[in-house]
């Protein structure tokens, strides 16, 4: 793309003369006799002017026409040859040979030829390098060959100073070393700092390429657009537009043009840059003309192998035909696949949906029963304790009075106790100390109110048709019966507590609160039927156990198990917990599944039921001298069993409660009875006799129900031990009281009830009785 610039030719200079030799020798001998310092100032001027130039013969400066005229160095020999016109100037061969001779007039000859060629003779600087080979910038016309061209070199001319110039020098650099200057050195440049452009950092000694040679921006403004200017308008732009579209054609057409010279100069320039094998240019074959090759000779084709090669393709065709209707079978059923299961994806989407919402509203109905259930349960919790107390309170009147009815007893049989003189005073509300009663009155009164109340039991039993011997109800059904006006109080607490119940749903308005079989049953078994999975992971029967727990306790409330013969499953809730738990499989089976899925009734009543129980026989709701109590324990004992199991640990913790209270009521027996057999001074009264048939009955008593229990539990939890102990500690010591006067008789139908093994473990005297 880029032509190389064509060199100016520089115009040679001609040869001189001897003429021309010799008037400027004279010239120069004239100003031989110049002075130092006007040496020293053209010095200075010739330094400035003169410039190296460059030997290359191509790219060479294109502004040397601004300068001197290049003028050709004769060589040595041409000089020789000039110089031969003199032969007295002619050099010696060494310096061994050189001598100064005198002239005729006998002192040394210094004419201006002979400086001259002392002065070209001396080698003052290094020669400059030879154009050797050929040059493509040389003219090629023989004319302007000649003999001095062969050799060319560069010499520039070195001034030798003088003595008084030498002097001088060395008189003014003594001077500046002792007086010193302004730029505190001294100076080996014949010029001035102040006359030299100082740069962009005059302070600085150093000087930078730029700052000499100008910028590159001035040089290469052609080829850098320094100098073009931007177009703002419409106009100056298509002007801009155009311009380029010239400017790129031209160079398209510059690089299409060759010419002879640029090949030749570009040929030249890879020759000089050194030893590269280069590309010749293939010259075009010369063209030989060739006959067509004659073709082979080919066999006719027959039927026979055309047919093969035609029924092996339709045999491949037929293979690929099958495999591709094969592929195509496999990509339908392989579609109907996805197709399936799309839509099986879609219906799970739907059903994920579904359950989604669906467990959204039972969270939130979930969330309404649990607000509920905060808000009444408490008020339930408050309603039990109040019934518990009311059983504990009855409890304790019956054992109270018991009591003193067994105290009043042993008084006659073993003599009375003194009294203790530590015995606290009892003092009033305000503060007034209460008279003590006389013993032997309060006692007079206890046993009118006991015949009272006995007769009163006999008018009962007579409008009853009930007939039993009047021994038998000694101390049988009189002593657990409370007074008139206390049984009504009992009666009418009780209907209070049963009323306050039911009055606590009195402002619910939902139905599924009132009853669950319209919330809780409806939300739980659908829970059940769609998502069983779920319902079964998430142990939802228990779920179900724990909210239905309220209405269950409710309809519990008021209930006394012991002094009544209803069973667990005349009860609503028990009824519609195994209506739900059957409603999950085949109503035809008898037999649930167990588990907490299962039978959610056996849950109920070991979640809810036994612990109510528990507590009811705790607090002496359990009269362990009465039979209905201990058959009605029984059975509801039986009823628990075939629920949960013998083995649950619920039904275990309802024996030990049942078993706490019969070994409660023999240690208040011996209690009771220890201080009066210590004494032991019975005195003479025709009612001691009665009075110890009573004990002996109301131990006979005891007894009764603690064996009928036993039969139902067995030695669990040492009854064979209880019933022991209140035969060796409270019958015996009664018995023996009396043993002639009915004693005797009794403890004999009481150990004929005992079991073998019970009888073994007795006293000596009641093991007697047995044989």
């Amino acid at each position: 793309m880029f032509k190389k610039p064509k060199s100016r030719l520089t115009p040679r200079a001609r040869e001189k003369s001897p003429e021309d030799i010799s008037r400027t020798t004279s010239e120069k001998g004239d100003s031989t006799e110049e002075s130092p310092i006007a040496l020293a100032a053209k010095l200075k001027n010739k330094a400035k002017r003169i410039k190296p130039k460059s030997t290359l013969s191509f790219g060479g400066d294109e502004e040397a026409g601004d300068g001197e005229v290049f003028q050709v160095k004769k060589s040595n020999l041409s000089q020789k040859l000039t110089l031969g016109a003199h032969p007295a100037n002619v050099l010696p061969v060494s310096l061994d040979q050189a001598t100064i001779t005198p002239r005729s007039n006998g002192a040394p000859v210094y004419d201006q030829a002979y400086l001259s060629e002392l002065k070209a003779s001396t080698p003052s600087s290094r020669r400059g390098p030879v154009a050797e080979g050929y040059d493509a910038d040389v003219s090629m016309d023989p004319g302007d060959i000649t003999m001095e061209a062969t050799e060319i070199s560069v010499d520039i001319e070195t001034a030798i100073p003088s003595e008084s110039s030498i002097l001088s020098a060395k008189q003014r650099r003594e001077r500046m070393r002792t007086h010193g200057t302004e730029d505190d050195f001294i100076s080996l440049s014949v010029t001035k700092r102040d006359t030299v452009p100082q740069g962009p950092h005059p302070e600085s000694r150093l000087m930078r390429e730029e700052d000499e040679l100008g910028e590159g921006e001035d040089e290469y403004a052609e080829y850098t657009s320094a100098q073009e200017r931007i177009a703002l308008g419409k106009k100056s732009q298509k002007i801009e537009a155009s311009k380029r579209k010239d400017a790129m054609q031209e160079l398209i057409a510059d690089a299409d043009e060759e010419d002879e010279e640029t090949m030749e100069w570009e040929r030249e320039q890879l020759r000089r840059g050194g030893p590269f094998p280069t590309s010749r240019e293939a010259s075009p074959a010369k063209q030989v003309y060739k006959p067509a090759a004659i073709p082979t000779s080919t066999v006719i084709p027959s039927l026979g192998p055309a047919i093969d090669r035609l029924s092996q393709s339709l045999a491949a065709m037929t293979t690929s035909h099958a495999t591709n209707v094969k592929a195509a079978g496999s990509l339908v059923d392989e579609r109907e696949q996805l197709d399936v299961r799309e839509t099986e994806l879609r219906e799970m989407i739907a059903e994920a949906e579904a359950k989604r919402s669906w467990f959204a509203a039972f969270k939130e109905w979930v969330e309404n029963v649990a607000t509920f259930l905060d808000e009444k349960f408490p008020r339930l919790e408050k309603l039990e304790d109040e019934h518990i107390s009311v059983l504990k309170e009855r409890s304790e009147m019956i054992a109270r009075r018991r009591r003193a009815d067994v105290s009043d007893d042993l008084s006659l049989t073993f003599g009375s106790l003194p009294a203790t003189a530590d015995e606290s005073e009892e003092v009033d509300d305000l503060g007034r100390v209460v008279p003590r009663e006389n013993p032997v009155t309060v006692r007079r009164e206890r046993r009118a109110t006991r015949t009272a109340r006995r007769l009163r039991r006999e008018r009962e039993r007579a409008s009853k048709t009930i007939k039993m011997q009047r021994d038998q109800e000694e101390g049988y059904s009189t002593d657990s019966s409370l007074p008139p006006s206390d049984a009504m109080d009992y009666q009418s607490a009780m209907e209070r507590i049963t009323s306050d119940g039911h009055d606590l749903l009195s402002d619910v308005c939902a139905a599924e609160f009132k009853d669950p079989n319209l919330g809780l049953a409806k939300w739980f078994g659908e829970w059940r039927r769609r998502f069983g999975d779920s319902y079964t992971g998430a142990w939802g029967g228990l779920g179900l156990v724990g909210a239905w727990e309220f209405w269950v306790r409710l309809e519990l409330l008021g209930w006394n198990p012991l002094k009544t013969s209803q069973t667990l499953d005349e009860f609503s809730w028990c009824a519609s917990l195994h209506e739900y738990s059957r409603s999950s499989g085949d109503k035809d089976d008898l037999e649930l599944d167990a588990g907490p899925n299962g039978d959610l009734v056996s849950a109920m009543i070991s979640t809810a039921v036994i612990p109510l129980i528990c507590k009811a026989v705790e607090v002496g709701g359990l009269d362990p001298y009465s039979a209905v109590d201990t058959r009605n324990m029984i059975n509801l004992a039986e009823q628990v069993e075939a629920s949960i199991g013998q083995d649950n640990h619920k039904f275990q913790m309802m024996l030990k409660s049942v078993y706490s209270v019969f070994e409660q009521s023999v240690s208040t027996s011996e209690s009771l009875l220890a201080p009066f057999v210590t004494l032991n001074r019975p005195v003479f009264d025709p009612d001691a006799i009665a009075a110890r048939r009573r004990l002996l009955r109301h131990a006979s008593k005891f007894l009764d129900t603690l064996i009928r229990w036993r039969k139902y539990t067995g030695e669990k939890m040492g009854i064979g031990d209880l019933c022991v102990r209140h035969m060796n500690n409270v019958v015996l010591p009664i018995a023996e009281s009396g043993w002639e006067v009915g004693g005797e008789e009794i403890a004999r139908e009481m150990i004929a009830v005992l079991p073998r093994e019970v009888i073994r473990a007795l006293k000596a005297p009641l093991t007697a009785l047995a044989s």
